[in-house]
């Protein structure tokens, strides 16, 4: 599957519901870009993740941590790349060693270096009145087609 596929969120709770429903998709190797402004909702979507991959687990924003572990299954690794800028700093996380334990969820995912981003869904999220979202996803590579698929079969409007 190709092209790109919208969504929208009405509320704080429907962005995490998306998240929610999008979660058994997840598995390890998998990298999820999400791109938006400050406040689009990243963080509230990875929590919905968290909701269903890992229960009971709190998110916060790894905006100073850069990377969260959540274990679940399969583990999800929420990722900020805002503060870092080069690729060297990016590729010194050590992404290998994660994808090979879980999922990579990336915000600010327009930093990856290219390889990552080849086989990956990206999700970006425009903020429109108060906490009305629209969400669009593009698949890159075979992987990326396959949740493109998955986010496809979900309903339009949360």
């Amino acid at each position: 599957m190709s092209g790109t596929a919208t969504k929208k969120s009405g509320s704080v709770e429907g962005t995490q519901r998306l998240g929610a429903a999008f979660a058994p998709a997840l598995r390890a190797g998998d990298v999820v870009m999400l791109s938006g402004t400050l406040g689009a909702g990243k963080t509230r979507f990875v929590s919905g993740l968290a909701q269903v991959l890992s229960p009971g687990s709190r998110v916060r924003s790894p905006s100073f941590t850069l990377v969260n572990e959540i274990p679940g299954e399969p583990w999800l690794f929420h990722l900020d790349l805002y503060r870092l800028e080069r690729e060297r700093d990016i590729d010194s996380l050590g992404l290998e060693e994660y994808a090979e334990r879980g999922a990579l969820v990336v915000e600010w995912g327009e930093r990856l270096p290219g390889a990552w981003r080849a086989d990956a869904l990206a999700i970006t999220i425009d903020p429109l009145d108060g906490d009305d979202r629209a969400w669009s996803a593009q698949a890159h590579g075979a992987r990326g087609a396959e949740l493109l698929a998955a986010w496809c079969a979900l309903p339009e409007a949360w």
